[in-house]
């Protein structure tokens, strides 16, 4: 049975927020690395696709009130180009999606807009903090990162809203993200972590990717470092710190079995990972 899909192909910004109210069922596609699989599975059927390949605000980035407003179509490439030293995690995060092609192609607003555990942009925003700016006709909000993702695969995005950009501080300290695949590359994160070190408020802000239903901070383990770092001194991360971080960071984990790899599996690696992502960023942070 032959399944007609309305296209729409926007050229202004206008025009695609008047075609969402319009059409909320339609369902947005820029990248489309994420919406294609989704469609060659047979996962999703919509009876209309809103590409918004040709919208320019969509693909514009720069400075705003001291942070930074990311439109929801920079590439990752482009991230990683344009924005790496001032998103370093956010850069790393980006280099490990996919292919070049599929880097190319790809964006942290279609990260945003499948809100999968596993999305490699999200754990980078939730250590910054970030907002996502939604977008309709009605107007523009901003939502905090962790409130933006509800669930697997959920947020809380209105049927007439489009994802506009995100926007969040450019680093101030040092900042890792590592992960860990199946295989070397082009893999999806059997888990992840991100941590940022913002060192004017003498804070560390991890974040778990693709071992719970949602990333998911690590509220102990931040306040444990914290604490424990030589702030003033800026001398060596002591190595029990560095181990009960670790040990904190894989307790806040809520991992399950899966094709992937087991729930203990995924707490001892997040144990390994939260250990050498505090020792990289603490070590680049006392060389700064």
């Amino acid at each position: 049975m032959i399944h007609a899909v309305q296209i729409l192909a926007p050229d202004t910004w206008e025009e695609a927020l008047a075609l969402k109210a319009e059409l909320p069922e339609a369902l947005p596609i820029a990248g489309g690395t994420d919406v294609m699989v989704e469609l060659n599975f047979d996962r999703v059927r919509p009876q209309a696709m809103l590409d918004l390949t040709r919208v320019p605000e969509l693909g514009e980035w720069g400075p705003e009130n001291g942070r930074l407003r990311v439109g929801a179509g920079v590439s990752y490439t482009r991230i990683i180009d344009e924005l790496g030293d001032r998103l370093p995690s956010l850069a790393v995060a980006s280099r490990t999606v996919g292919s070049p092609q599929i880097r190319n192609r790809g964006t942290v607003g279609g990260n945003l807009g499948t809100a999968s555990p596993a999305g490699d942009g999200l754990p980078p925003l939730y250590v910054a903090g970030a907002e996502v700016e939604l977008a309709s006709v009605g107007g523009v909000r901003r939502v905090a990162i962790d409130e933006f993702i509800t669930g697997p695969k959920r947020t809380c995005a209105r049927e007439d809203e489009l994802i506009s950009a995100f926007v969040l501080p450019a680093a101030s300290g040092a900042q890792q993200f590592a992960k860990i695949g199946t295989r070397n590359a082009m893999v999806i994160a059997v888990c992840s972590v991100a941590l940022a070190i913002w060192p004017e408020r003498r804070a560390v802000r991890v974040c778990i990717g693709s071992a719970g239903p949602t990333p998911l901070r690590a509220p102990e383990a931040e306040a444990l470092a914290e604490a424990g770092l030589d702030w003033d001194g800026l001398g060596p991360a002591d190595d029990a710190v560095t181990a009960q971080f670790g040990e904190l960071v894989a307790a806040a984990a809520q991992p399950i079995d899966d094709v992937r790899g087991s729930a203990a599996y995924r707490r001892h690696a997040i144990d390994v990972l939260g250990r050498r992502t505090l020792g990289w960023a603490w070590e680049e942070q006392r060389c700064a």
